[in-house]
């Protein structure tokens, strides 16, 4: 199920906890692979991918980053960047809870599509779906997984 939802995009964003190299070679295999790396990876994906990503995609301007926070209650180790230097869409994930949720103040909206993976505090396993369009947000589809500890 989740290459099948995966092979519908035309990029993968990955918010780290990616858990192990393999897993990075099966992304990149369905489609273009772009990655952080979270607090469980191990120095090999964290030696192939950054911790942090910054780009721009159909004139939006994304920030990604493993450890976030939410509006209001953003990391220390992000907070300054995101309030001096705002993205359209920043998307980081940690908690594995999925909530997506504007933030009215800096005038973006915050994703965190919560976990496709059978570890963490999550309940049911998720992942988002966005078709962005010349800085227009066409869809955001939410993908539910099933519970987590099932694959």
């Amino acid at each position: 199920m989740i290459a099948h939802n995966l092979s519908q995009c035309d990029e993968i964003w990955h918010i780290g906890d990616i858990g192990n190299v393999e897993l990075l070679d099966i992304y990149q295999a369905i489609k273009p692979l772009v990655a952080v790396y979270g607090n469980i990876d191990g120095h090999e994906i964290r030696a192939s991918i950054p911790l942090k990503r910054r780009f721009v995609i159909e004139d939006f301007v994304v920030l990604m980053t493993h450890i976030g926070g939410y509006p209001g209650r953003y990391d220390q180790s992000i907070r300054n960047e995101v309030k001096f230097n705002p993205p359209d869409i920043f998307i980081s994930g940690h908690s594995h809870i999925l909530k997506i949720v504007p933030d009215k103040k800096l005038n973006l909206l915050h994703i965190n599509p919560g976990s496709a993976g059978k570890y963490g505090l999550h309940k049911i396993r998720t992942m988002v779906i966005m078709e962005l369009d010349k800085k227009k947000i066409l869809d955001v589809k939410v993908i539910e997984l099933g519970l987590r500890g099932v694959i």
